[in-house]
């Protein structure tokens, strides 16, 4: 759910991604979803309410949550908040297995707070050499997690479910990558070598949605971004990110943001921190 608050880290030959959490400013929810990749979050500011697999875990200063690849979570932040997000791509950990990570003793939370805020603020800093830095902050983290918060253990239901979002990520990583092509369902499910009927139970099951409720959220999600960056016509956008036309565009944006594009545009061109993210 990567908007327009996150402070991002894509192109810094850097192996990982880190940002600031979207959610700021408050006022703010992220629906049930998962990644294909690691991911930590830890609250510098503020609180946010996370959820992972419908268990709650409430983090303060200074505490943070690890969602492994795969885990479906949700996030509810209703106050401001500073929070960073690492995500460490799967493969970073091929060569030493495919491992489930919890939290453990207090000493090494501690260890592992102190090191994500210390390679965030040598990022921050642009200081020379800080690339370098950076990366053996990396993989100090890296070596920490295997050491100290792997497990060797999981629950068959949780891995049960693990591979059918193993299965299930290969496909909504499709869709990511040609949402705005003519994804109907029968094509997408023989493509991955499923029956349409079974592939729409999956995204029931896992996803919580039905396929065409994830596919209309994920043109939605990108298009957002054209509408507040950019000047062009919202019917120039629908058409850019797999709509029909701006009124089929309009009225997925409205059922999601209760606005209609056009207004929203306004709203965030005038600075109103009162339209719903």
């Amino acid at each position: 759910m990567d908007f327009r608050h996150e402070l991002v880290i894509p192109n810094d030959d850097l192996p990982f991604k880190m940002f600031i959490f979207e959610g700021r400013e408050g006022n703010y929810k992220v629906t049930k979803h998962w990644h294909h990749s690691l991911e930590l979050f830890l609250v510098m500011e503020g609180a946010i309410d996370f959820y992972i697999n419908n268990r709650h875990y409430p983090l303060k200063q200074q505490d943070f949550v690890l969602v492994n690849s795969n885990e479906i979570h949700s996030i509810d932040c209703p106050d401001p908040n500073v929070t960073i997000v690492l995500q460490i791509p799967a493969e970073a950990f091929e060569e030493e297995g495919n491992y489930i990570f919890e939290k453990k003793d207090e000493k090494s939370c501690r260890q592992l707070a102190e090191l994500v805020s210390a390679m965030f603020a040598e990022y921050d800093s642009r200081e020379y050499g800080y690339r370098l830095k950076v990366k053996s902050l990396f993989y100090q983290l890296l070596y920490l997690l295997l050491t100290e918060f792997k497990t060797e253990t999981m629950d068959k239901a949780v891995l049960r479910q693990k591979k059918h979002l193993d299965r299930l990520s290969e496909v909504t990583r499709y869709m990511k990558e040609n949402y705005h092509e003519d994804l109907r369902l029968p094509e997408v499910a023989d493509r991955f070598g499923f029956t349409p009927t079974y592939l729409s139970r999956m995204f029931q099951k896992y996803a919580e949605v039905s396929y065409r409720t994830y596919l209309i959220d994920l043109r939605v999600k990108y298009a957002v971004r054209e509408l507040v960056n950019t000047d062009h016509e919202i019917g120039e956008i629908a058409m850019n990110h797999g709509f029909a036309d701006s009124r089929a565009f309009s009225k997925a944006f409205k059922k999601r943001y209760k606005i209609l594009p056009s207004q929203y545009r306004k709203a965030m061109a005038s600075g109103d921190d009162k339209i719903p993210v």
